[in-house]
């Protein structure tokens, strides 16, 4: 493990501070899981919501997606009309230790895929979004993750770059994309391996990490 000290902290949002779920929301409705997996082979829901992410308008894209399959007319719209049942819920341990980076005085940034106007209404929610220090979302931005550009500009807008940055993201090609720019980076998969990174690296004591101190490696 590095022992480089970053000069900042960035997480991702969707299942690393507020669960992103889809496939959940469709379960409880059509509880006939071989109808459910055929829809979604038919339709490319998340095709649908990366073109959101990457700026196009939330309620239009769904809609207009709708209109191509009738027959599916009304379970594409609950990508918009129950958007928040497929965002939910937050992650309460992920939002403790961004709070006790901050304390520290570690500047914390977002770096999150999320739609221009879902994310506006995502505020609504969850009004702790508004805590970062800094955030950049990919459908402001017009690019998203793994693409370099994206990376590019967080440093642009930082003033950092490489190992000053430490990067928290539960998608593989999202962190391979950060190292390859040397950032360092923690692939998200619970709460409690984030802690335990985040203590051994020093960031973090254990009590603020909330981690049990004899777990710590």
């Amino acid at each position: 493990m590095t022992t480089v000290t970053p000069n900042a902290v960035i997480f991702d949002i969707g299942n690393v501070l507020i669960t992103w779920a889809p496939e959940r929301l469709y379960d409880r409705i059509m509880p006939d899981r071989a109808s459910r997996e055929a829809f979604f082979a038919i339709v490319d829901l998340h095709g649908m919501n990366d073109r959101i992410d990457r700026g196009e308008p939330f309620r239009e894209t769904i809609y207009a997606t709708a209109e191509k399959y009738p027959q599916y007319r009304d379970l594409i719209r609950l990508w918009h009309d129950r958007w928040i049942d497929m965002a939910s819920p937050r992650i309460p341990h992920s939002w403790h230790m961004l709070h006790a980076l901050q304390e520290t005085g570690m500047p914390v940034f977002a770096l999150s895929n999320f739609g221009k106007e879902s994310f506006d209404f995502a505020l609504t929610q969850y009004p702790e979004l508004g805590d970062f220090d800094m955030r950049f979302i990919s459908g402001h931005m017009g690019v998203t993750k793994p693409d370099p550009e994206i990376y590019a500009r967080v440093e642009k807008a930082t003033g950092l770059a490489g190992p000053q940055l430490y990067f928290i993201d539960d998608r593989l090609e999202n962190i391979e994309a950060a190292q390859a720019r040397n950032w360092q980076g923690h692939l998200f998969t619970t709460p409690a391996h984030l802690a335990a990174d985040l203590v051994a690296m020093g960031l973090l004591t254990a009590s603020k990490a909330d981690f049990p101190t004899t777990l710590v490696p």
